[in-house]
């Protein structure tokens, strides 16, 4: 690590301000066919879990559906010591692991598969109507966990993931690309993230 580096990574732990407890990432899958891309992607989830994070998710934009079974072959099988939870569009089992990726599954699909689950469950008497709340909807989403911080490189656009769980998040852009994105560029994000004043939409 270099001196800047140790520079944030000291300013970042005396500041008397919170870290993450959960984190989020958006990236593409063109961003996956970068050099060295896989490595980037295994060493941002240490980053996140050594500064605190409880959990982290990846979400991975996808423009060709096609490219999806590569791109889930390649994450499930990323040299990392921690524990993956991968989920593409036809999966309906949410994520329950410290490292959670989301393979094109945009977050209006998400939410409308939560809301026939909801229809269901009023359908089949498990719920009436009027008591089907927000809970309701959050335990049927595959990413029920709303982030602290969500992260997007390149672009100041969220890519249509977890319009749900991040309407209270603190949203991050960066447009250093996937391909450039170092540990200092992790560590802005978190040195900007302790300077914000959460609101949660008070």
């Amino acid at each position: 690590m270099g001196i800047y580096d140790r520079y944030l990574a000291a300013r970042i732990r005396l500041a008397d301000a919170s870290l993450p407890n959960r984190v989020a990432l958006v990236i593409t899958e063109r961003d996956l066919l970068e050099p060295g891309a896989y490595d980037t992607l295994a060493s941002f989830f240490d980053w996140a879990l050594e500064y605190g994070a409880d959990s982290v998710t990846v979400a991975v934009s996808v423009l060709d559906a096609n490219a999806v079974p590569t791109l889930r072959r390649a994450l499930e099988d990323l040299d990392t010591p921690h524990e993956v939870a991968v989920r593409d569009p036809d999966d309906d089992v949410p994520a329950d692991a410290p490292v959670q990726v989301a393979i094109g599954l945009g977050g209006r699909e998400e939410f409308a598969a939560a809301v026939r689950g909801v229809a269901e469950a009023v359908e089949a008497g498990e719920l009436t109507p009027e008591d089907v709340d927000a809970t309701d909807i959050e335990e049927r989403l595959l990413f029920p966990k709303p982030p602290d911080l969500l992260i997007k490189t390149g672009a100041e656009r969220l890519s249509d993931f977890m319009i749900w769980q991040s309407v209270y998040s603190e949203l991050y852009f960066t447009d250093v690309n996937w391909r450039d994105f170092r540990k200092r560029d992790y560590l802005r994000a978190l040195r900007d993230y302790q300077q914000r004043q959460r609101r949660f939409g008070r």
